[in-house]
Protein backbone atom coordinates (compact mmCIF):
# COMPACT_ATOMS: atom_id res chain seq x y z
CA UNK A 1 0.00 0.00 0.00
CA UNK A 2 2.88 2.20 0.60
CA UNK A 3 3.66 1.75 -3.00
CA UNK A 4 0.48 3.94 -3.80
CA UNK A 5 0.70 6.64 -1.49
CA UNK A 6 4.09 7.16 -2.58
CA UNK A 7 3.30 7.30 -5.96
CA UNK A 8 0.44 9.99 -5.01
CA UNK A 9 2.87 11.56 -2.93
CA UNK A 10 5.22 12.25 -6.49
CA UNK A 11 2.48 13.32 -8.36
CA UNK A 12 1.34 16.13 -5.86
CA UNK A 13 5.23 17.19 -5.69
CA UNK A 14 5.69 17.44 -9.10
CA UNK A 15 1.65 19.61 -9.30
CA UNK A 16 3.60 21.34 -5.98
CA UNK A 17 6.71 22.57 -8.35
CA UNK A 18 4.71 24.05 -11.55
CA UNK A 19 1.76 25.72 -8.90
CA UNK A 20 4.54 27.14 -7.17
CA UNK A 21 6.80 28.37 -10.21
CA UNK A 22 3.82 30.18 -11.31
CA UNK A 23 3.16 31.00 -8.21
CA UNK A 24 6.22 32.79 -6.99
CA UNK A 25 6.80 35.07 -10.21
CA UNK A 26 6.78 39.08 -9.12
CA UNK A 27 6.26 37.74 -5.36
CA UNK A 28 8.92 37.49 -2.79
CA UNK A 29 9.97 33.61 -2.46
CA UNK A 30 9.65 34.08 1.34
CA UNK A 31 5.95 35.47 1.52
CA UNK A 32 5.38 32.60 -1.40
CA UNK A 33 6.65 29.83 1.12
CA UNK A 34 4.36 31.70 3.92
CA UNK A 35 1.28 31.31 1.67
CA UNK A 36 1.84 27.75 1.00
CA UNK A 37 2.62 26.67 4.89
CA UNK A 38 -0.44 28.36 5.84
CA UNK A 39 -2.73 26.48 3.62
CA UNK A 40 -0.91 23.38 4.97
CA UNK A 41 -1.26 24.33 8.10
CA UNK A 42 -4.86 24.42 8.04
CA UNK A 43 -5.75 21.58 5.81
CA UNK A 44 -3.64 19.22 8.18
CA UNK A 45 -5.06 20.53 11.25
CA UNK A 46 -8.89 20.34 9.84
CA UNK A 47 -8.19 16.63 8.84
CA UNK A 48 -6.79 15.91 12.67
CA UNK A 49 -9.55 17.70 14.17
CA UNK A 50 -12.46 17.03 12.25
CA UNK A 51 -10.92 13.11 11.74
CA UNK A 52 -11.02 13.15 16.07
CA UNK A 53 -7.54 12.35 16.05
CA UNK A 54 -6.74 15.51 18.62
CA UNK A 55 -6.41 13.20 21.43
CA UNK A 56 -3.22 11.73 20.57
CA UNK A 57 -1.56 14.80 21.07
CA UNK A 58 -1.67 13.77 24.71
CA UNK A 59 0.42 10.60 23.89
CA UNK A 60 3.22 12.21 22.58
CA UNK A 61 6.71 11.62 24.39
CA UNK A 62 8.69 14.10 24.79
CA UNK A 63 11.34 12.66 21.81
CA UNK A 64 8.53 12.89 19.68
CA UNK A 65 8.36 16.37 20.14
CA UNK A 66 12.17 16.86 19.69
CA UNK A 67 11.88 15.24 16.58
CA UNK A 68 9.14 16.56 15.30
CA UNK A 69 10.24 20.33 16.08
CA UNK A 70 13.64 19.35 14.14
CA UNK A 71 11.52 18.12 11.24
CA UNK A 72 9.24 20.87 11.13
CA UNK A 73 12.20 23.00 11.29
CA UNK A 74 14.10 21.30 8.53
CA UNK A 75 10.36 21.48 6.30
CA UNK A 76 10.11 25.06 7.00
CA UNK A 77 14.00 25.85 5.36
CA UNK A 78 14.04 23.50 2.83
CA UNK A 79 10.88 25.23 1.41
CA UNK A 80 12.30 28.35 1.67
CA UNK A 81 15.32 27.75 -0.41
CA UNK A 82 13.16 25.74 -2.56
CA UNK A 83 10.39 28.48 -3.52
CA UNK A 84 13.81 30.60 -3.92
CA UNK A 85 15.59 28.26 -6.20
CA UNK A 86 12.21 28.11 -8.01
CA UNK A 87 11.97 31.94 -8.71
CA UNK A 88 15.48 32.09 -9.87
CA UNK A 89 15.84 28.71 -11.99
CA UNK A 90 13.92 26.72 -14.09
CA UNK A 91 11.12 24.64 -12.43
CA UNK A 92 12.53 21.27 -14.83
CA UNK A 93 16.09 21.74 -13.16
CA UNK A 94 15.39 22.98 -9.93
CA UNK A 95 13.09 19.63 -8.89
CA UNK A 96 15.27 17.16 -10.50
CA UNK A 97 18.01 18.38 -7.88
CA UNK A 98 15.92 18.88 -5.34
CA UNK A 99 15.49 15.45 -5.65
CA UNK A 100 19.39 15.02 -4.04
CA UNK A 101 17.25 14.79 -1.01
CA UNK A 102 16.63 11.13 -1.63
CA UNK A 103 20.26 10.51 -1.44
CA UNK A 104 20.74 12.51 1.01
CA UNK A 105 18.11 10.58 3.05
CA UNK A 106 20.05 7.25 1.85
CA UNK A 107 23.09 8.01 3.47
CA UNK A 108 21.76 9.48 6.54
CA UNK A 109 19.59 6.49 6.80
CA UNK A 110 22.46 4.34 7.34
CA UNK A 111 24.60 6.35 9.31
CA UNK A 112 21.64 7.58 11.41
CA UNK A 113 18.99 4.68 11.34
CA UNK A 114 21.66 2.00 10.92
CA UNK A 115 19.54 0.61 7.80
CA UNK A 116 21.13 -1.62 5.25
CA UNK A 117 23.00 -0.29 2.34
CA UNK A 118 21.86 -2.84 -0.95
CA UNK A 119 23.98 -2.45 -4.40
CA UNK A 120 20.22 -1.92 -5.64
CA UNK A 121 19.90 1.07 -3.31
CA UNK A 122 23.60 2.45 -3.95
CA UNK A 123 22.90 2.19 -7.71
CA UNK A 124 19.50 4.31 -7.47
CA UNK A 125 21.86 6.68 -5.53
CA UNK A 126 24.55 7.21 -7.99
CA UNK A 127 21.63 7.59 -10.82
CA UNK A 128 19.64 10.54 -8.61
CA UNK A 129 23.37 11.75 -8.38
CA UNK A 130 24.58 11.78 -12.01
CA UNK A 131 20.43 12.86 -12.80
CA UNK A 132 21.06 16.32 -10.96
CA UNK A 133 25.27 16.80 -11.67
CA UNK A 134 23.19 16.56 -15.70
CA UNK A 135 20.57 18.59 -14.61
CA UNK A 136 22.86 21.59 -13.15
CA UNK A 137 25.87 21.02 -15.76
CA UNK A 138 25.30 24.02 -18.35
Amino acid sequence: MWKYYAILSAVFAALTAIFAKMGVKNVNSDLATAIRTTVILLITWGIVIFGHKIAGIKELSRSNWIFLLLSGTATGLSWLFYFKALQLGDVSRVAPVDKLSVVFVILLSFLVLKEPLTLKVIIGALLICAGSVVMIWK
